[in-house]
């Protein structure tokens, strides 16, 4: 039986991958089943089964092939979910009953576990006139506000929140608004922003040229290119959004250039796609693939890429197969053009292992050699499936072979795609990988640097005791096992040592390969100074990168909690700033017990169009000297609220007794509108009864000292993290409380259970 790598490892397996009945018996009983779960379904669309399933398996084993988090979880399961992660929704038309014909699209697809990307430049800006109703638009960021509030109410499979992408044209007349809506803290937070970006602007930005707003031909405002470019440059330095994408360079560079426009991303950017488009990913761990780590001989072995690479292909284009789509448009659209994304992980530890510098030039050359290599393997695979089984129904072999892709690629594959065709329209993809990269034993994530070599991840138990453990990542294991405990070398650099330029370098360095596109971060000190910022930006455009996204702590998004490395400063670098106490992690395995009694207090609320009066009890807990919410009860003597109450009594006490910050339920219920109007209590107007129950839970709160006040943290809570109070904080996870969210790969991710926005 495998012995996972890390404690965190099993945890993350057992939480999200592993097959279990409904009341959470596991079906799975070890990992091995999971894969064998996985190789059985993927293989059942083939001519011989049971030799294909060998051969899935084998590429599974040992996390080797490591398939997105949708195939692990749902492959198998005979579950009405679709293992594509990601999709790109249809084009928005510009009139009302298009738009919401549109936003019931996207509900349906989060209901199954996609998370979405829209762009909002086809609808007409703020202003403008409609004349059938004789009135002015209300522009596309209203609309944007619709779609944000549908987010959260739906829920994706496996009891996440969707994830959408948000892009805007940068000759919109709205794109001003657009970039500054992340200004406001509470606005549009389903969404990522990113503005589509083309090289005529970015030339009359370098020319400081005039620069046209327009929509349907008629230009609304003319501005400085490089006075919207700085504009983009300042919402990005100061809240972390929105992104820059290289729109053209896509378009130009794209295998499908000749039957499709691709003006929108997935939500992490590494998937560009057109209307109905979904993104099918998977990641070959290139930490798992190294022989004789930090030895003399220490490489990467060819010819069993090529193999691993070959499975991985056939295993991605079966699922095209396998899945189920939440709309029709979308399995149309993967079945025409068999689109695939096979990127890696594990790739800055497998540079460890070699005794490379990441960010360095033989990093970079090395990486550029990995990514061409499983490039090639990847298209010469694809035409050998094309000679098996056709290839894909769109292909036309002269359009295809003089996409600007494949300009660049071997003329031996070239000449097998012009005999035999091609199964796969577009094959490689470096995708968010947080969650699989964890479950993997901690390897690095997707091609980012090692985030923390160490930190301590504290353990709630149910006796509100704790213990901890040490999440180690996977090169420093394997250095430990070949060296004990002699000191790391200078080579050992982290995400939060390197410059940004590095991290350029090395996207740079995988986009020359990918033949999509890749979610990368970029980290960034938070003193680096605004135009050294802007070089960054520009150094992407130039290099040839597809778009660009960076990390600057700022005041609206909070810094990245620092976590507890074994020594003050960074391995291999003088002069590291000493990171601050306090990245320890505590994960609530399981819900608290119920004491015999509870001290709580119970309010009374009184709404207008009500004849009776609402009474909600809050019980709380008291965990080492500090109290914090256990449970509600909701009573009303208006049986119109009974369901909807005792449901609410329910999911709300479930949610405290799991522990963590909890305070994130009374912002999701002051966000709740009622569509027949609200009322006004108290001088404030409060738009529903939920968001009324929200502010008296949010009273509560702040009477225990479980929050700061109205509208503010928390306080100190024994079951979170000792956090430094008055730094600035980011959000906390969604899934278990804990504040080590962490920007990976353009996605917020959390250290401690694997939840990941994007994934």
């Amino acid at each position: 039986m495998t012995r996972f790598a890390a404690p965190i490892a099993q945890s993350i397996w057992d939480m999200k991958y592993r097959l279990k009945e409904a009341d959470g018996t596991p079906i799975d009983e070890t990992v091995e089943a999971t894969w064998r779960r996985i190789a059985r379904a993927l293989a059942a669309v083939e001519a011989d089964p049971a030799h294909w399933e060998e051969r899935f398996y084998a590429a599974l084993e040992d996390f080797r092939f490591l398939p997105a988090g949708r195939i692990t979880a749902g492959a198998g399961t005979g579950r009405s979910v679709t293992l594509f992660n990601c999709f790109v929704m249809g084009t928005i038309p510009d009139d009302m009953g298009g738009i919401f014909e549109m936003l019931k699209e996207a509900a349906l697809t989060m209901q199954q576990g996609g998370g979405i990307g829209y762009d909002f430049s086809t609808i007409r800006p703020r202003g403008a006139e409609v004349k059938s109703v004789a009135a002015d638009a209300s522009g596309p960021l209203s609309f944007m506000d619709v779609w944000d509030a549908m987010c959260r109410t739906i829920m994706s499979a496996g009891s996440r929140r969707g994830a959408m992408m948000a892009t805007m044209r940068c000759d919109h007349p709205d794109i001003e608004d657009f970039i500054g809506a992340k200004s406001d803290s509470a606005r549009l937070r389903m969404f990522n922003l990113s503005v589509l970006v083309s090289d005529a602007f970015m030339e009359a930005v370098k020319a400081d040229g005039a620069w046209d707003l327009e929509f349907g031909g008629k230009v609304y405002r003319t501005v400085q290119a490089r006075d919207l470019w700085n504009r983009i440059m300042r919402a990005t330095y100061d809240y972390a959004e929105p992104g820059v994408i290289f729109i053209d360079r896509i378009n130009e560079a794209n295998n499908l250039s000749y039957c499709e426009t691709i003006s929108a991303t997935n939500p992490c950017g590494e998937q560009p796609l057109p209307p109905y488009g979904a993104c099918l990913l998977g990641s070959v761990n290139l930490a798992r693939m190294v022989s004789d780590p930090f030895g003399k001989d220490a490489a990467l072995d060819p010819e069993a890429l090529d193999a691993l690479v070959a499975s991985a292909v056939r295993m991605m284009d079966n699922v095209v197969d396998a899945s189920r789509f939440p709309l029709e448009a979308q399995a149309r659209e993967a079945a025409a053009k068999r689109r695939i994304g096979l990127g890696v992980t594990g790739l800055a530890d497998a540079l460890l292992m070699l005794g490379l510098r990441y960010g360095s030039d033989e990093a970079a050359a090395q990486t550029e050699s990995w990514l061409r290599q499983i490039a090639r393997a990847a298209y010469l695979a694809s035409v050998d499936l094309a000679r098996e089984k056709g290839p894909f129904p769109l292909f036309d072999r002269d359009a295809f072979l003089a996409s600007g892709n494949m300009m660049n690629m071997d003329d031996d594959v070239r000449e097998a795609i012009a005999k035999h065709g091609i199964r796969n329209a577009l094959l490689t993809s470096i995708a968010p990988t947080g969650t699989i990269s964890l479950y993997a034993g901690n390897v690095s994530s997707g091609i980012e640097p090692v985030f923390a070599y160490s930190y301590t991840r504290k353990v709630l138990q149910k006796d509100g005791s704790r213990t901890e453990e040490e999440v180690v990542d996977y090169a420093v294991q394997m250095w430990r096992e070949k060296f004990g405990d002699a000191e790391l070398p200078a080579h050992f650099v982290n995400a939060q040592t390197l410059d940004p330029e590095d991290h350029v370098k090395m996207q740079a360095a995988a986009q020359r390969w990918v033949d999509s596109s890749i979610s990368k971060t970029i980290n960034c000190p938070a003193d680096i100074s605004f135009e050294a910022f802007k070089t960054v930006y520009m150094q992407a455009y130039e290099t040839g990168c597809k778009g660009c996204t960076t990390y600057r702590p700022n005041d609206v998004t909070g810094s990245v909690l620092s976590v507890s490395e074994s020594t003050d400063e960074a391995p291999g670098e003088s002069g590291a700033p000493v990171p601050r106490e306090g990245g320890e992690i505590v994960y609530m395995s399981e819900p608290l017990d119920r004491p015999t009694e509870l001290e709580g207090a119970t309010y009374k609320l009184k709404w207008p169009d009500s004849n009776h009066a609402i009474y909600i009890t809050v019980n709380d807990i008291v965990l080492n000297g500090h109290r914090r919410p256990f449970e509600v009860f909701i009573n009303s003597k208006n049986m119109e609220h009974f369901a909807w109450t005792v449901a609410l009594t329910r999911m709300i006490s479930a949610v405290f007794r799991r522990g963590g910050d909890v305070s994130f339920v009374v912002e999701e219920l002051k966000a709740v509108f009622d569509p027949r109007g609200g009322a006004w209590m108290q001088g404030k107007y409060i738009p529903s009864i939920l968001a009324a129950i929200g502010g008296i839970l949010e009273q509560h709160m702040i009477s225990i000292g479980f929050l700061e006040g109205e509208g503010l943290g928390l306080k100190s809570d024994p079951t979170q993290s000792v956090v430094n109070l008055d730094a600035p904080r980011g959000p906390s996870c969604p899934a278990c409380g804990s504040y080590d969210m962490r920007m990976i790969e353009g996605c917020m991710t959390c250290a401690n259970c694997g939840h990941s926005k994007c994934g």
